[in-house]
């Protein structure tokens, strides 16, 4: 039986001052860029908008639900069971949009659903001035039928991520809630990890805790060992853990009240010391992610954080990470901030901000070798700097 750490007190009343706040993100950011009317359908931003929870795995990839938010009037919720989501003041029958619903002839259900969206913006006078209907993920039928009645529609996505980029002190609050589930999780994984468990059955101690706390989900299963750490990205698997085997996992984990624990920590099954190989990799991974968190502050640009960040070693180049920063919240969030080598592909500048959080990552495997260290640190962004969300300890052994 899985025991409960302690959860924030959080009354009915800190829950309507949390989704007070996400509804005043997303009206700022509406007014900002000139909509008047969002239409949201991602499971992620149904929960920031109303701390909806109703099947959302089922909702990211069958879009049965959706929510009018207009930037002034009633919240309207199509297709809910639940009738006490915050800030909504009318439930509604939704059009069908996709094939499981609506079946494979979109065309009747995507007119209706744009009639639908007209008789509200006019019920409500919105878009007299021209103002743009912001849309999630629906598909191009939906996209076309609204063209056809003169709508200017843009990407519901780009606004959502802009609202959620700062947190409130209770979001903050909640984040730590779901990190401290996650740190449990991972002392109960280190508690099991021995020679002879599965890759697999050491991964879902993590899952257990989670759930048990009334968490989410997990975006994958990012825990491998022994020669699997290198290359990264490979998934949990029925591989059998060895004595002296790096374990390296990135949590990833959507926990309670939805906000994501994304932490990365590598060990050695068994403990000890490693192997000079193990140690170099994890000396690498440790100084490129203290290195970085020390450049963070309010006011540095993207681009900056690139050219002062950690120089990694040439082994270690070409198995890089994704990224060297990222953002988190409800989940991986706005922005991605990446290597040097990656910049002129995919890099893109802006600013951060305080009350941001960002996640500092690492992964560091040599190019054909056969071990891999991932650790990764989850920070908010201050007035001066910023603190560590995260607070389960370094492999002190690894680093002598």
């Amino acid at each position: 039986m899985i025991e409960l750490i302690k959860a924030p007190a959080l009354s009915d009343k800190d829950i309507q001052a949390l989704c007070d706040y996400r509804l005043a993100r997303i009206r700022a950011e509406m007014s900002r860029q000139g909509v008047s009317l969002c239409v949201l359908n991602n499971p992620v931003s149904l929960r920031y908008a109303i701390n909806f929870d109703e099947y959302q795995l089922f909702q990211s990839h069958i879009p049965t639900c959706y929510l009018f938010v207009p930037l002034e009037g009633p919240l309207v919720m199509h297709g809910a069971t639940g009738r006490e989501w915050p800030n909504v003041q009318e439930y509604r029958r939704p059009d069908f949009l996709t094939p499981f619903d609506g079946g494979l002839d979109p065309e009747r259900n995507s007119g209706r659903f744009a009639k639908a969206v007209l008789d509200f913006m006019a019920e409500h006078r919105l878009g007299e001035g021209g103002q743009a209907v912001a849309l999630e993920r629906f598909g191009p039928g939906v996209n076309q039928a609204l063209r056809v009645q003169n709508l200017q529609l843009v990407d519901a996505e780009c606004l959502l991520e802009r609202a959620r980029l700062i947190k409130a002190d209770i979001e903050i609050a909640c984040m730590r809630h779901a990190v401290a589930v996650a740190e449990y999780g991972m002392q109960l994984m280190r508690q099991s990890m021995r020679p002879g468990i599965t890759e697999n059955q050491l991964w879902s101690v993590l899952h257990q805790v989670n759930v048990a706390h009334g968490g989410n989900w997990i975006e994958g299963r990012m825990l491998s060992s022994g020669p699997r750490t290198n290359p990264w990205l490979q998934e949990s698997s029925h591989r059998v853990i060895d004595a002296g085997d790096m374990v390296a996992f990135d949590t990833d984990m959507i926990g309670p009240m939805g906000y994501i624990a994304d932490i990365s920590r590598s060990w050695i099954c068994g403990g000890g010391a490693g192997t000079e190989q193990q140690r170099a990799a994890y000396r690498h991974a440790y100084d490129e992610i203290h290195h970085n968190m020390a450049l963070i502050r309010p006011g540095i640009r993207f681009s900056e954080l690139r050219d002062r960040a950690w120089q990694r070693a040439p082994q270690y180049q070409a198995n890089r990470y994704v990224c060297s920063f990222h953002g988190a919240g409800l989940c991986d969030e706005y922005p991605k901030i990446y290597y040097a080598e990656d910049w002129a592909h995919s890099g893109y500048d802006g600013v951060v901000e305080e009350n941001m959080v960002l996640c500092v990552e690492s992964y560091s495997g040599a190019l054909g070798g056969d071990v891999g260290v991932k650790l990764e640190e989850m920070v908010r962004v201050t007035a001066s700097g910023y603190e560590r969300l995260t607070t389960y300890p370094f492999e002190q052994e690894l680093l002598m």
